[in-house]
């Protein structure tokens, strides 16, 4: 494994700690931060919340785009905008980070857990259609859990490291079953499947700007939708559900203070501006990975599905089984070079162990042999 180590070393250029993925902050960053302050709007009204919504938007194909204060709180509100309520379930996957489960169940709503694909690390769409075909029936155009009585409102697949799941499969069978489709596009900025961005194949898509993400702004998300009238209902829910007033403090509906600070949006703009370059790295990090792993018979690299364009957000191997992965990330770590495993599956936490699962095969042999590789930007 000190080759590994060597390898990586040489990469990043350093004997020093390597993070996992470090935020690149090399253009406008500290420029438009200096305008904002200087307009005095440095909260969620400003020049630069306006302009990223637009630019992000315009990068991704979608219509509209409303920015909020962390990637968690766009997956809220896009499900409480799919009409997510109390005593509803949300079909999603169970290899997935627990913001996607936490947005279900702040909504009152629980998850039900479809496995995952070998080849995606995303939601299955044969294990989807399987569970709804023994499970479900549709009444009054709603789809109901023949076993709990509930409806089943929303679908959250994950598109996991920025590789797309099979998410045009996905959205037919959610039409089928008259399931809302709301995408947990996270990770995956500048990730495409079949030349479509990730994000807009959902009724509605969330991502994230958590300081770990291809782009960041400390914290941050936006909500992405082509429907005008949840593009204002989500602009209107994220900024306490005040209606305009010159002075009168008069909201209508329970509303939520996420909406994204202008000082927050001022970095995004600037991270925007190198997102292409930051793209380029991320893909020739992935061939000189891929080149160098090709030489062990006992650790595959995972490349983008087919059909599908990655951003590669974090680099990843498989190995045998639970053991050399867990030998693989002691040694690692142990001399600086951090490694992760992929996340406990969330079916296994305490507080969804009881939910409604498939058979999650393909989940559990992921969880035992994935781990995430240093990914950060070298530029």
């Amino acid at each position: 494994m000190q080759a590994i180590v060597d390898f990586i070393r040489e990469l990043y250029k350093t004997q020093e700690f390597i993070p996992l993925h470090e935020p690149k902050f090399i253009g406008n960053e500290k420029k438009y931060l200096n305008e904002c302050i200087d307009s005095t709007f440095v909260s969620s009204v400003g020049v630069f919340v306006n302009r990223f919504e637009e630019e992000f938007a315009k990068y991704i194909g979608s219509k509209y785009a409303v920015a909020v204060v962390n990637g968690t709180a766009a997956l809220h509100i896009s499900l409480l905008l799919a009409d997510v309520q109390e005593e509803d379930e949300v079909l999603t996957q169970p290899l997935t980070f627990i913001a996607t489960c936490n947005a279900i169940s702040y909504c009152g709503a629980k998850p039900i857990f479809v496995d995952v694909d070998l080849d995606t690390l995303g939601m299955s769409p044969k294990s989807l259609e399987s569970f709804l075909e023994k499970n479900c029936e549709i009444q009054n155009h709603q789809c109901i859990n023949k076993a709990t009585k509930n409806i089943i409102r929303a679908c959250v697949p994950m598109h996991t490291f920025g590789h797309p799941c099979k998410i045009d499969a996905i959205q037919k069978i959610c039409e089928k079953w008259h399931i809302v489709l709301v995408e947990d596009a996270a990770e995956s900025l500048g990730s495409f499947y079949k030349d479509k961005h990730t994000g807009t194949f959902g009724k509605l898509g969330a991502f994230s700007f958590n300081g770990n993400k291809i782009i960041t702004s400390g914290g941050g998300g936006v909500i992405v939708t082509d429907d005008e009238h949840l593009a204002k209902k989500a602009k209107h829910l994220t900024t306490t559900a005040k209606l305009p007033h010159p002075y009168e403090y008069t909201h209508d509906m329970i509303g939520y203070n996420y909406r994204m600070p202008n000082l927050n949006a001022a970095l995004l703009v600037a991270q925007m501006e190198k997102l292409e370059q930051f793209l380029a790295s991320k893909r020739k990090l992935t061939e000189e990975y891929a080149n160098f792993f090709a030489q062990f018979d006992d650790i595959e690299f995972i490349r983008e599905p087919k059909e599908a364009h990655s951003n590669y957000w974090l680099q990843a191997v498989m190995l045998q089984n639970n053991e050399e992965r867990e030998a693989f990330l002691q040694y690692l770590n142990k001399h600086n070079v951090m490694t992760r495993p992929i996340w406990r599956l969330m079916s296994e936490l305490e507080m969804f162990a009881d939910c409604q699962k498939t058979d999650l095969s393909n989940a559990e042999y992921l969880q035992e042999r994935v781990v995430n590789l240093p990914s950060s930007v070298r530029v």
